[in-house]
């Protein structure tokens, strides 16, 4: 296993260290949206309102949003070698990315939860010890694999993109022997305010991969091509998301009734008894795993690099690594027991809730990378609360505060909605106002602010082979 565990979490990976090919991002995120919680976004598209074929333009349009700024943040990776949200210190500075940071753990720690409430469901069925049992099982599989890291997770991402495609052809050709497509589409009745929900439910889907994306394309060589790390990372993520997707919102346009909130149950029971039973639920695990497993890293990084902004960068044994793995894992599936019993709904409003908090960081980042910094970061000094970052970035934070405070009036959860949202008709376009003013606000407070760039002379990371492993 020594070969196999990776030893660097937070720090720069190394050109010697570098492998692979931007092919791997599609595999991982094609096998990472292949599974049953992207069904159930798909489907509260229809069990919200919207006909089946609006439901369907509404995603895609959503997926392709939200996924090409997911993208822009993997293509980021292979340049910069290091996790995503620790490049977030030179635009919030090294202690202040700490509050962007904190809401990113939350975000960790409630898809692992809401993942674990789905594939907990499948492996209690599969060994018919029930779904409590079943959701610790699946937390410590989770754990386990996380902690094993970077390889085992491209591999679990191969590996369930070809095991979940297959399955979900064969659930989409049983579904069709069972549902008249043709009936389902013909009602095109167009309600903006529900076809705006469809979009921002996908949107926000692909904007919460958002902060971990790069995570997995930092051991990429320097040289891969930022342009491929982005075309395939996105068509992968879309792909994976939007298969997913429609198989859900046809689901539950052509059996409400049978599907909202039996979910895992009515997938097995369309594809068989017996031992195609037996295989479906293994499918549906085997899904949530890889994308739990990358909730459960993400969390990880985030949560070391949080501590090491106030402490250091510090160098992690074994232990602790596996005390960091053990804690999200006991913590997610403590929310998971809790909330499983008002999963459909609680997730909707999870998933807005995050967009609200996560696309103005997006924006920032992005400005400030692609368009202020123009792709050149003093790497060293992303560790140095006294280096040219600085320890706290005011503007930055201020223009993050605005971003979340502009959302409001026009957000559209369960336990708040904001003033606005009745003069559109109850459309949330929270998300696009999320992304449009702190781009705007950010790109005018730090386009003259030049002292933060490096010379374009100096490049970008260090080349020493033997960085510091933390």
């Amino acid at each position: 296993m020594a070969g196999v565990v990776e030893q660097r979490s937070i720090d720069v990976v190394p050109d010697a260290e570098r492998h692979g090919t931007a092919v791997s991002q599609f595999t991982l995120w094609l096998g990472a949206n292949l599974q049953i919680t992207a069904v159930v976004t798909g489907a509260l598209a229809v069990v919200f309102g919207a006909n089946a074929f609006w439901s369907l333009l509404g995603l895609l349009l959503g997926n392709l949003l939200g996924g090409a700024v997911m993208a822009l943040h993997s293509a980021q990776g292979p340049r910069l070698g290091l996790p995503q949200m620790i490049s977030s210190r030179a635009q919030f500075g090294v202690r202040g990315a700490v509050v962007p940071l904190a809401l990113v753990i939350v975000m960790y720690i409630g898809f692992f939860a809401s993942g674990t409430v789905l594939a907990g469901q499948a492996v209690g069925h599969l060994t018919h010890l029930g779904d409590t049992t079943g959701i610790i099982a699946f937390a410590a599989i989770t754990a386990f694999a996380a902690a094993v890291g970077y390889r085992l997770i491209h591999a679990l991402g191969r590996i369930a993109g070809l095991v979940c495609a297959v399955a979900f052809v064969y659930l989409g050709v049983r579904l069709l022997e069972r549902t008249d497509l043709a009936a389902l589409l013909h009602d095109r009745a167009f309600d903006f305010p529900v076809f705006l929900l469809a979009v921002s439910l996908s949107a926000s889907w692909q904007l919460a991969f958002g902060p971990y994306v790069a995570d997995y394309s930092r051991y990429l060589p320097r040289h891969t091509s930022a342009r491929a790390t982005f075309w395939w990372t996105l068509s992968g993520s879309v792909l994976g998301s939007q298969w997913s997707m429609t198989f859900g919102a046809l689901a539950a346009a052509a059996a409400p009734a049978a599907f909202v909130g039996h979910e895992v149950s009515y997938i097995v029971g369309l594809g068989g008894v017996g031992l195609m039973a037996s295989v479906l639920y293994f499918v549906i695990a085997l899904g949530k795993l890889t994308i739990n497993v990358l909730n459960t890293y993400g969390s990880f990084m985030s949560m070391v690099t949080s501590i090491s902004g106030f402490r250091g960068q510090p160098k992690l044994s074994p232990r602790a690594r596996s005390l960091y793995f053990a804690g999200i894992m006991v913590v997610g599936s403590a929310v998971a027991l809790l909330g499983k019993d008002s999963f459909l709904t609680s997730f909707k409003d999870f998933l807005l809730f995050l967009l609200t908090f996560f696309t103005p960081w997006s924006a920032i980042n992005l400005v400030d990378y692609y368009l202020i910094s123009k792709e050149r970061y003093d790497i060293p000094a992303l560790s140095d609360p006294a280096g040219r970052y600085g320890a706290w970035n005011g503007k930055a934070l201020l223009v993050y505060g605005i971003g979340l405070v502009a959302q409001l009036p026009f957000l559209a959860t369960h336990f708040y909605t904001g003033p606005l949202v009745a003069p559109l008709g109850g459309a949330d376009i929270s998300w696009l106002i999320g992304l449009v003013v702190p781009a705007a606000l950010y790109w005018l407070a730090a386009r003259r602010d030049t002292d933060r760039i490096p010379a374009a002379d100096t490049g970008v990371v260090p080349t020493a082979e033997a960085a510091p492993r933390s």
